[in-house]
């Protein structure tokens, strides 16, 4: 075998490891998930957030106001196609 079929060997070999390692990881990490149990809830009674940060307490208000009739004018009516075209 020559020196270049030995190191393409070992550079398989060793792709092959760090493969294996990553796996092993995420196994690891998804075991120390499952035995943690369920996540505790924050401040406002929901769950915290998945980056670690707190719940999200802010109210957003809606108003009564009609909506811009422009906005809807290129739109479909759920079920019955574009306003104005008949079925085919």
């Amino acid at each position: 075998m020559s020196l270049q079929d030995e190191l393409t060997a070992v550079q398989h070999r060793l792709d092959d490891l760090v493969r294996t390692v990553g796996r092993l990881e995420r196994s690891l990490a998804q075991l120390r998930t499952a035995e943690a149990g369920p996540q505790p809830l924050g401040a406002a009674g929901g769950a915290d957030r998945p980056d670690g940060g707190a719940a999200v307490t802010d109210i957003i208000t809606i108003t009564e106001a009609p909506y811009d009739a422009t906005l809807w004018t290129d739109s479909d009516d759920e079920g019955l196609g574009v306003r104005g075209r008949h079925a085919p």
